[in-house]
């Protein structure tokens, strides 16, 4: 009966379905229950995946996460893709473009559908391959014309990005602000009040004024907010330039992912990623991570019968090649990011933390305004309306009047707003990220700027990073003996088991050795390591190209940094088969149970012959040589698996090899490393040296760079794995400044202990696949950007674009500037916010009068937030950043010393402009009528309170330093717009004087307000005098807590998880500083202020 009941259930769906698409079902008989053609089935089976998918994405979590975003795209533009084949039956009919055998559509569909018996209609990879004239082991062989039309006929490797933000939209973003758009009715209001009491010619000062200085304060924002969108959009797009590999000409060649074309054969690697659609030519042990495309959280097997790859995906494990087969937009990876764009709303810890304290000082500024309005508002009723008489008491005169003293509290909340501190922060971000580009450092997440000023710890790779990357075969054990670099020929290994060596070196690599073209060396390709035992091999009489044709390659156990080992199993020309094995030198002498003499004969290992290959090992290791040894054993065939599928779980075995050779691998040190080691040693940072070379290797350079000192100790990885709570706890951590032979889980546990154990702000640099773990977990990670793979640059911060760690000292300097540069601008503004609504404050308080209008306020405001922190915040990085110690988790961001420095520049400016204030007429002996004797004190007050804020500028240039003009003359920036804030005030003091109710000055008076701003330089060289407590007098910290500012943290997750994995890998934030890329969630709580 259930089996009945399912029957009834699919006759009522088939019913249904007829209704819904009869054009699925014009094949049936009159029943409707008639036997399906092979199309027809497939048309329905594509239609179900359709309403499946609806029904899915009807309950699918639209988060704001990205890979969620971008994995619903892909869901739906997938979907879409079925719709219109499946229910619609649309079938691509384009012909094949000239001189090619297959159409783009056709192309597109088969990675769309990845059905097997599509590609063997095209015959097969081979088939296909011929169709697109690729020859699948030199690659394309064309010229650029021939690769031009090779675009033009499957399209070019770029798709079209979303229209950015124009600069009319950054106008419309500035014209939102509240205060500016309460000014501009104000300005509205006054102008019409104005000309109504006034009549047009005199009345239109006061209103135009106001919405001209609004206007010019909008237009100067938005410029600048443009400027630096472009800056980002500039460097995103460096980003996004990744460069990869292909193989063209019987040659790898290096290209940019922009200039792939169809037909291209690509080799891929653990770690990278696949850079177009294709299918797989050839592969060992490949796994594809699909889950950005597919939803796949489990990695995904790759051989014969799985040969689709989609763009987009990162290589798991194992490596091969593949033929590319769409490019661009006909991908659906292409379509994908054509449809999203780059999300520059990333705010930084510091950006949110200056945002909560700008809502702070402009609460203290609106309650002040608050104040003033209804001081002015009772002074003027009670005292000014009272005592007028005839048209001063009309109806219009009382709205104008009440205009102008609103318009007046509003200014005060406008300059009180220092809106100028996060946009600071943008400035020097967008000028310290070019600066570090051309410092060869890409800068991925703009949070890492801030917080490379503060590392205290850096936990450095060795090779390419501490070394040169070069590496060269300079020392061999070969048949258990010696050989220096001259005597690396033929002549150096036995004749009888020549052969044998040559096919260990040649067939176990993923290099490659290109045959020279006329006037041109052999092009050896590959890791460093790959390519200098290559080149060893060739000096032993190796042709690569040979060897490969004449043996077959049956298996290969791809490399990684845990077994520290690589194999292949390959049959020989003359029928044998062999299991090769090379890696670590003292893991391949444990596996092996014999070696091979000087006559080609096969010895026993005994416990003597042991150590003294073990002394061999050691001697090369302690000069620095990286050791790799070469076995091999004869297999027997049959013990390996038949299909590709349980291949790819096999492990080859390792017991029982024969040791042909040990080869010492020299990598010498960077140049200006040491010298770069020890100016972090001065600055307080500690480098630590993380490899997963042999010991005596790792001591040998640690020691040359300067990294282990006296005091200093060395562990191995597998001794470091059993440091339990009390040792990590102890002292035994502080000391470790080498760890040899580690692993990826054994640098993850000592980047957690650093964080946790000592409080440090970790920054490690890391470019291997299995380092992503490391790089997420640490403050910052720094990946190469030469020897890194995909993987590793997804998952760090920074990128070293020169993969030198000189770089990376660049990088803790440039942090530091970010942060002094923020600082200088605090100060600066803090002394201007202080010293305007003091002055307004008391004045409006006492007299019912301001001395400072709304236009000559909206100026200061112009000069200290973006004109300011363009000044202050592009200022280069001095030398004695590097000198000073990490900034403290814990330290404030408003230190001691600029609170003695804000304080004591802001009580000399309200003494003298309150004085001027109150008895500037009398001292000054001015004359005149009242009115125009105020108007000159006034304007006088303006004129003195514009150059204290330009001399001030200058002493906040260096807050701790007596000589606050060093390299002033190199910052040109900082001089123009010092230039171009005295020559505007000249304009408005002399020529605008309706504009901003200001009066021509005699030069006498000029000089006097000069003179009254210089006092602030020998004032602020008095001030440093002062002592200052070490106790922070208002701890505004650094890094506040999570909860206290509301921020998300940045997750890192793993590349390889699901989204129903991700809260697995999820990991607790330490401080405000694991907030990388952090959002906003809440408005005025987002700073930490404890007393």
């Amino acid at each position: 009966m259930a089996g009945r009941a399912v029957y009834a259930d699919e006759i009522t769906s088939a019913k249904e379905s007829r209704r819904r698409f009869p054009m699925l079902h014009s094949h049936e008989g009159a029943d409707g229950l008639g036997p399906s053609t092979s199309e027809s089935s497939k048309r329905w089976r594509r239609a179900t995946l359709v309403l499946n998918a609806t029904r899915r994405f009807r309950r699918f979590p639209l988060q704001r996460r990205a890979r969620t975003r971008f994995r619903v795209c892909v869901h739906t533009i997938c979907a879409v893709n079925h719709l219109q084949r499946g229910i619609l039956g649309i079938k691509p009919s384009a012909p094949a473009p000239d001189g090619y055998g297959v159409a783009t559509s056709d192309l597109s569909q088969l990675l769309q559908d990845r059905d097997l018996k599509d590609l063997e209609r095209m015959g097969g990879v081979e088939g296909l391959a011929k169709q697109l004239h690729t020859d699948m082991e030199d690659g394309l062989d064309e010229t650029e014309e021939q690769m031009e039309r090779r675009r033009e006929a499957y399209g070019a490797n770029t798709y079209p990005k979303k229209v950015t933000k124009g600069f009319w939209s950054f106008v419309w973003d500035a014209c939102k602000d509240t205060t500016l758009n309460i000014l501009m009715a104000c300005a509205v209001v006054s102008l019409a009040t104005g000309i109504w009491t006034e009549g047009i010619e005199e009345g239109w000062y006061e209103g135009t004024s106001i919405g001209v200085a609004v206007l010019l304060v909008i237009a100067v924002t938005a410029v600048s907010d443009y400027k630096q969108s472009l800056n980002f959009q500039n460097l995103n797009a460096e980003k996004e330039n990744i460069k990869l590999e292909v193989l063209r000409a019987g040659r790898r060649q290096t290209v940019s992912i922009f200039d792939l074309v169809v037909g291209d054969i690509v080799p891929l690697s653990i770690g990278g990623q696949v850079p177009a659609d294709g299918v797989l030519v050839e592969g060992h042990s490949l796994s594809i991570d699909e889950s950005t495309m597919t939803g796949e959280s489990l990695p995904v097997k790759k051989d014969r019968s799985r040969p689709f790859l989609l763009s987009g995906c990162k290589v798991q494990d194992g490596q091969g090649k593949m033929m590319v087969t769409g490019v661009g937009l006909n991908t659906e990876w292409g379509q994908v990011m054509a449809s999203i764009s780059e999300d520059n709303g990333e705010l930084t810890p510091l950006q949110v933390r200056l945002n909560g304290a700008a809502t702070l000082i402009g609460k203290v500024g609106l309650l002040v305004a608050s104040v003033v309005l209804v001081i002015l508002i009772i002074r003027y009723f009670a005292i000014t309306y009272k005592n007028a008489t005839g048209k001063d008491r009309r109806a219009a005169q009382v709205v104008k009047d009440m205009v102008h003293v609103f318009s007046i509290a509003v200014t005060i909340v406008v300059v009180a707003v220092p809106e100028g501190l996060p946009l600071a922060v943008t400035l020097t971000l967008a000028y310290s990220m070019r600066k570090m580009m051309a410092d060869k450092s890409l800068v991925r997440v703009l949070a890492a700027c801030e917080t490379m000023g503060s590392a205290t710890t850096i936990c450095s790779d060795k090779t390419g990073t501490l070394t040169t990357n070069k590496m060269t075969v300079t020392r061999a054990c070969v048949a258990g003996e010696m050989k220096d670099e001259d005597s690396l020929g033929p002549e150096s290994v036995p004749v009888k088991f020549r052969g044998t060596i040559v096919q260990s070196i040649c067939l176990n690599s993923n290099g490659n050795v290109s045959a020279p073209k006329e006037g041109e060396e052999l092009a050896v390709t590959g890791s460093p390591t790959e390519a200098a035992l290559l080149t060893w091999g060739v000096k032993l009489g190796m042709n690569f190209r040979a060897v490969r044709h004449e043996n077959q390659i049956l298996h290969v156990e791809t490399f990684n940094s845990e077994k520290k080992r690589a194999g292949v199993i390959c049959k020989t020309s003359d029928g044998e088969t062999q299991l090769h094995w090379k890696g670590a030198a003292e893991i391949i002498l444990d596996l092996c149970s014999h070696w091979i003499d000087s006559r080609g004969e096969t010895q026993p290992m005994t416990d003597e012959k042991r150590k003294e290959f073990g002394v061999v090992i050691e001697g090369m290791a302690a000069q620095a040589l990286r050791c790799i040894a070469f076995a091999y054993r004869p297999f027997d065939e049959a013990e390996l698996p038949q299909s590709e599928e349980a291949q790819s779980e096999w492990k080859a075995p390792d017991q029982g090899l024969v040791l042909m050779a040990i080869a010492g691998i020299k990598d010498p040190c960077r140049p200006g490393v040491r010298e770069a080691v020890e100016k972090c040693q001065r600055a307080g940072v500690k480098v630590r040296m993380v490899t997963g070379d042999n010991i005596f290797t790792a001591k040998a350079i640690a020691a040359e760079c300067g990294i282990l000192t006296e005091g200093g100790t060395v562990v191995e990885g597998r001794d470091f794995r059993t440091w339990d709570e009390a040792k990590l706890n102890s002292r035994a951590l502080d000391d470790l400044v080498v760890m040899a032979r580690s692993s990826p889980t054994d640098k993850l546990k000592l980047v957690k202990a650093l964080k946790e154990r000592r409080g440090d702000v970790v920054a490690v640099t890391g470019d291997g696949t299995n380092d992503a773990p490391a790089l997420k977990e640490a403050d910052i990670g720094l990946s190469m950007g030469i020897a890194g793979t995909e993987v590793a640059k997804e998952s760090s911060d920074i990128i070293i674009l020169d993969d030198n760690f000189t770089s990376v000292v660049k990088v803790v300097r440039w942090g530091r500037s970010v942060y002094a540069n923020i600082q200088k601008f605090i100060q600066f503004q803090l002394t201007v916010n202080v010293v305007a609504l003091t002055i307004n404050f008391v004045a409006a308080v006492s007299s019912g009068e301001v001395p400072l209008t709304a236009v000559q306020l909206l100026w200061v405001n112009l000069i200290m937030d973006t004109m300011g922190a363009l000044a202050l915040a592009t200022e280069a990085p001095t030398d004695d950043l590097m000198d000073r110690t990490p900034i403290g988790r814990t330290e404030p961001l408003i230190t001691n010393i600029m609170w003695r420095n804000i304080f004591g520049q802001a009580a000399y400016q309200i003494t003298v402009l309150l004085i001027l204030t109150y008895r500037g007429i009398e001292i000054l002996d001015l004359k005149g009528s009242h009115e125009e004797m105020v108007l000159e004190r006034n304007t006088i007050i303006f004129n003195a309170f514009v150059f204290c804020q330009i001399f001030n500028e200058v002493n906040a240039r260096r807050p701790e330093k007596f000589n606050v003009f060093e390299g002033i003359h190199r910052n040109f920036l900082f001089l123009g717009i010092i230039g171009i804030t005295i020559f505007f005030q000249a304009i408005i003091v002399t020529f605008l004087n309706d504009f901003a109710d200001t009066t021509m000055l005699h030069i006498k008076w000029w000089a006097l307000c000069v003179a009254i701003g210089s006092v602030a330089l020998p004032l602020a060289v008095l001030i440093k005098c002062c002592p200052v407590p070490k106790k922070p007098i208002l701890e505004i910290s650094c890094f506040p807590s999570t909860a206290c500012l509301g921020l998300r943290r940045r997750n890192k997750q793993a590349k390889y998880c699901s989204d129903d994995d991700e809260s697995s890998y999820s990991k607790k934030p330490v401080d405000g500083l694991r907030n990388r890329g952090s959002q906003t969630d809440g408005g005025s709580n987002l700073i930490s202020i404890q007393s």
